[in-house]
């Protein structure tokens, strides 16, 4: 049965070359968050540490809607491999609906941050800067996940030079703009962790207006007409449901880290700031397995588009290789260089002892992340967005989260134990995928329709 999903270097040069630029993407994406991390650790441990808990309650709710706008990944690019272009448009312009819709609801959410911290019993110094990075950055969350739509239409259809362009363009803004908000140059006032809200604010809304005019002619035959059925009630609850599973798998992954990091902020400011920078540091690095999965979820909704299941289960194999090759190339540098690395975000002394600690670590569960992370864009390409959410559920919270708090507290290993349950978590998580993806395609697989 294994012969099946054996690969050739066809398979593996198409994935890896739309790979490259979705990754890059991605990467680019995160690169906004590393900057403003790698200012603020220039600043203080305190605005460092609002930083962490400002992404906490931004990320944390914007990532269940970016995980339901995932969804457009098996629509668009199933109806693209069966050349059914009504389809498409459709998928897009019911996805935009939801951006929307949730976007503003996401925006809402971010109201009661201050509240939130409190309940959390976290650093009572931190807490009102971190409340006013929640609340600058609540007003970026609709361009935000309209780009993001725009980008998950756009990929589908192997058309990514116009996102490539626009994230490289936010980036430069960004990092200017972080120049002379955060320390207060050419005028401003020195804001910390607001100005680099601020400067990431201004980012998204350029980087979505570059996007619009750079892909206008591609974009142009799904925007343009507008369908009354975009905003029909029942294909448009089909689509939410599509993707309220992988919304749910992300609030899962996102709350299991959440949770760590609340727990590392019992440990003093330090250990939060040092568990931000390992965080930080890992989580760029995963963005490429993530584009890989994202890839692979574009090839494999094609193929099964086109009724070929065979080129689903090379694409699956090409991208579990490329992904797991990847990883352990950066998991070998973040084993090897973990002062390195602290110190490239922070020059805090004792910031960069705790983040030279949970490196390494990192290294480790960096392995078993990129090998979910892949597979789960298989299954999101095949319609499968269930399979993620059960595996998160179950690796996480009966794995993880005990080996994390036995080892944190009751061991007394403190923020270093915290991050053991990582490794146990996603471990599972990983096995329990990728055994999914085989037995999956190994079966007919069924198109996503959203209208009858």
């Amino acid at each position: 049965m294994l012969s099946r999903f054996v690969p050739d270097l066809a398979d593996i040069r198409a994935l890896v070359r739309l790979a490259i630029p979705i990754a890059s993407v991605q990467v680019g994406l995160m690169l906004m968050g590393v900057v403003d991390t790698v200012m603020l650790g220039h600043v203080s441990s305190r605005e460092l540490a609002a930083g962490a808990l400002g992404t906490l309650i931004v990320y944390g709710f914007s990532g269940f809607t970016m995980g339901v706008l995932w969804s457009t990944d098996p629509i668009v690019s199933q109806a693209l491999g069966a050349s059914e272009h009504e389809a498409v448009a459709l998928g897009a312009q019911r996805a935009l609906v939801l951006a929307l819709l949730l976007g503003v609801a996401t925006s809402l959410a971010c109201i009661p941050a201050d509240w939130i911290y409190r309940a959390l019993r976290q650093p009572p110094d931190v807490i009102p800067r971190a409340a006013a990075f929640v609340q600058v950055s609540a007003f970026g969350l609709v361009p935000m996940f309209i780009f993001i739509t725009l980008r998950q239409c756009l990929q589908a259809m192997k058309r990514t030079q116009a996102v490539v362009g626009a994230i490289v363009v936010g980036n430069l803004v960004n990092l200017g703009l972080n120049w002379v908000f955060v320390f207060g140059h050419w005028g401003a006032p020195a804001m910390g962790v607001v100005g680099s809200a601020i400067s990431t604010l201004i980012a998204r809304f350029l980087m979505l207006g570059l996007a619009l005019v750079l892909a206008r002619r591609e974009l142009k035959p799904l925007l343009t007409p507008w369908r009354k059925a975009a905003t029909a009630r029942t294909p448009l609850w089909r689509t939410l449901r599509l993707g309220l599973p992988i919304g749910a798998q992300n609030s899962v992954e996102y709350v299991t880290f959440a949770s760590i990091s609340v727990f590392a902020g019992w440990f003093g400011t330090d250990a939060i700031a040092g568990h931000l920078v390992a965080i930080n540091l890992a989580s760029l690095m995963y963005m490429v397995p993530m584009g890989i999965g994202s890839a692979a979820s574009v090839l494999v909704g094609r193929a099964i588009g086109a009724d070929d299941l065979p080129h689903a289960r090379r694409v699956a194999a090409s991208a579990l290789i490329v992904g797991m090759a990847y990883m352990l190339v950066s998991a070998c540098a973040l084993l090897g260089f973990p002062g390195a690395f602290a110190r490239g975000y922070t020059t805090v002394a004792s910031v960069v002892a705790v983040a030279s600690m949970l490196i390494p670590i990192a290294g480790l569960f960096q392995v078993f992340d990129g090998m979910q992370v892949v597979a789960a864009g298989v299954l999101r390409g095949a319609g499968d967005t269930r399979a993620s959410l059960v595996s998160n559920v179950l690796g996480f919270w009966l794995m993880g989260m005990p080996v994390s708090l036995w080892l944190g507290f009751r061991a007394g290993l403190g923020v270093v134990g915290l991050w053991w349950g990582f490794v146990a978590g996603l471990a599972g998580v990983a096995l329990f995928l990728v055994l999914r993806v085989r037995w999956l395609l190994l079966r007919p697989v069924q198109r996503v329709r959203m209208d009858d």
